[in-house]
């Protein structure tokens, strides 16, 4: 058995949550008993039981410490965290602030999503690559402000490849505008919760953001930009071969996609299947992989998720088909 003192600069409401929400998970987490007094939390149980409880109460007290507010997502991702016995705190990633903007905070809410901001930090060319959900495209579109608000870039290039549309643009009604919007309305959907909405056609009309096809970036050099390559699993080895080499000078680039939901006709090599292979051991290029754990929309998204990858890896592999003598 052993006995927390939460420090009298925290408040114990704000540790056991409304309606004690965090208590509740807190129990439901954690195999430690755990009994509130006060300012005090008596814990039993195992060792390792009483130990990690310990270590989660003590993480949850120095977040509310930062400053920072905690969630009922953010108490289950400290005990996540602290149970799979990481070297990174759960207070540095949960702290770990990108940008600010229209009252709200932008920050990674996973170990692997800080992974994957500090590789952005430390990389020109990074790959992220995970499932729907991950914050692969969201993480990176706030980059790519901070580095624009920072002077570190003078421009945002935003691209997709738009493959649900065969590349054939010409073939769909309406203008160029009505042809690719669908195509990349999720870029533009990051962009409205980081910046200004009033202030987006005035920065595309002067091509401080970019956002086009794949098929535009085609012969061009892009100097001083961040550029980032979205739904990359849809491009062909040539297509992603193109785009790389479109880095010019003072720019960064980050490529993101989920190799599980391709959607090129068959026989067509996805570009971001086969690239970790070919640029692994390059300098300066980084590789980072998001999970079903990593997945930070709705609960039952991250769910959905770990039930289709049980479900592909119980399914027997093909059968090669042999040709007749």
């Amino acid at each position: 058995m052993r006995r927390v003192t939460v420090p009298a600069s925290v408040e114990m409401v704000n540790i056991l949550g409304p309606g004690d929400e965090f208590l509740r998970i807190l129990e439901r987490e954690l195999d430690a008993g755990i009994h509130v007094r006060g300012n005090q939390i008596t814990l039993s149980g195992s060792h390792a039981a009483v130990d990690l409880a310990v270590d989660v109460i003590t993480e949850l007290v120095t977040v509310l410490r930062t400053g920072q507010g905690l969630t009922a997502d953010a108490v289950e991702r400290t005990c996540t965290m602290l149970a799979q016995r990481e070297e990174d705190r759960p207070a540095d990633v949960l702290t770990h602030n990108i940008l600010s903007s229209r009252g709200r905070t932008i920050r990674p809410k996973t170990l692997n999503q800080k992974r994957y901001v500090d590789a952005i930090d430390k990389h020109t060319v990074v790959f992220g690559i995970g499932p729907a959900g991950t914050g692969k495209t969201y993480l990176a579109v706030a980059k790519a402000v901070q580095a624009l608000q920072n002077k570190q870039v003078n421009r945002i290039i935003l691209t997709r490849p738009a493959v649900e549309a065969g590349e054939h643009l010409g073939f769909l009604p309406g203008t160029l505008s009505d042809k690719i919007d669908p195509y990349l309305r999720p870029l533009y959907d990051a962009l409205h919760d980081m910046v200004d909405p009033d202030s987006i056609p005035r920065l595309l009309t002067a091509g401080t953001i970019e956002v086009a096809p794949l098929a535009y970036m085609r012969g061009r050099t892009l100097n001083d930009a961040f550029i980032i390559l979205d739904e990359a699993q849809n491009t062909s080895m040539e297509q992603m071969k193109m785009f790389l080499t479109r880095l010019g000078f003072g720019s960064k680039i980050v490529v993101t996609g989920d190799i599980t939901q391709v959607d090129l006709p068959g026989g067509t090599r996805s570009g971001l299947r086969v690239v970790q292979g070919i640029l692994d051991n390059v300098e300066d290029i980084a590789f980072c992989h998001l999970t079903n754990h990593d997945v930070v929309r709705h609960k039952l998204v991250g769910r959905i998720v770990a039930a289709y990858d049980r479900f592909e890896a119980d399914q027997p592999a093909p059968v090669p088909r042999t040709g007749r003598a």
